[in-house]
């Protein structure tokens, strides 16, 4: 049976197809589970007409089909495991970082997250055998913090011919929240070249926590956040990657969180990041990795240190 395209579901001409895929929506689900407020805005098309084709798109991709538990533990069967370069932080999460999933490092200024996405970035690329993905990797970088000198350093610590390790990391520079959401939509088409098995986002919430300031910008934020969220875990199950974000901690009373120990985002980010790893600074060099939330391992830390080779235990 051919593959459905877009001008299977009602309603929608060879014209209105192409305005779906220049705004991005090139999967039917996509469109299935869009809410009909962006899907009118970023087609250009009225919010009725959005709001059938939606319906439409959700009775061709049969949403709302269930499935029994042994069909998604065969699904599962597929989930692969993508080292930290630390034996610690690795059986912290079960064998290191999880396929189809989102794992979100949070902690203070200093406390090594990008540090680790530089090493995952690196161990990426490594053969299965070895704990990597033998993948290429795409990072959006919202904070102009990516470092190929760094690259270089672990890839050679790790036997790796650095420049080869370089061009199969893709980085794309994220200046604000809206242009942060569409890289993860260039991020899929680039993915269907390519084989990415792993997406960073350093930081995730940086751009969203300066633009939309005080309590009135909060329900636009969050609803701009649940979306990129969801796009998020969208690749990550198409692709089968490894998704990693980064997120700080609010440093004072913040419309999200009180507490200073707290990450930003709210129950946007802490109910779709499948694992949260809080990361704070230990003495004499370590740094100590807290599992505070994750479906299936018990809360615990590990101890690692980060050195001019890279993630150690």
């Amino acid at each position: 049976m051919a593959a459905k395209t877009l001008e299977d579901i009602p309603g929608v001409g060879p014209a209105i197809a192409d305005k779906l895929r220049e705004a991005g929506y090139t999967e039917i689900m996509n469109i299935a589970v869009a809410a009909p407020k962006d899907l009118a805005e970023t087609c250009e098309i009225g919010e009725k007409k959005a709001m059938d084709i939606i319906e439409g798109a959700k009775l061709v991709a049969d949403v709302g089909g269930f499935e029994t538990g042994d069909t998604i533990l065969q699904r599962r069967s597929s989930v692969t495991k993508l080292t930290t370069g630390s034996k610690a932080l690795d059986e912290l999460l079960g064998g290191g970082l999880e396929s189809q999933a989102i794992t979100e490092f949070f902690g203070e200024f200093g406390s090594c997250k990008t540090q680790v996405c530089f090493q995952l970035a690196v161990n990426a690329t490594l053969p299965e055998d070895k704990g990597g993905l033998d993948s290429d990797v795409i990072m959006i970088d919202t904070e102009n913090t990516f470092r190929p000198e760094r690259i270089i350093q672990m890839a050679n610590y790790l036997g790796l011919d650095p420049d080869a390790t370089l061009k199969r990391i893709h980085i794309a520079r994220a200046y604000n929240s809206q242009h942060q959401v569409l890289l993860v939509d260039k991020a899929m088409e680039l993915a269907k070249d390519l084989k990415v098995r792993l997406l960073i986002v350093d930081s995730l919430t940086s751009h969203f926590r300066a633009e939309y300031l005080g309590r009135g910008a909060l329900a636009e934020r969050q609803q701009i956040l649940n979306r990129h969220m969801h796009d998020l875990l969208s690749f990550a199950t198409v692709n089968n990657a490894v998704i990693a974000v980064t997120n700080q901690v609010a440093s004072k009373p913040d419309a999200f969180f009180g507490d200073p120990t707290k990450p930003i985002g709210g129950n946007i980010v802490g109910h779709t990041a499948t694992f949260r790893i809080y990361l704070r600074k230990g003495k004499a060099g370590k740094r100590i990795a807290r599992l505070i939330d994750s479906p299936n391992m018990p809360e615990g830390e590990a101890v690692f240190m980060v050195t001019e080779d890279g993630i150690k235990d």
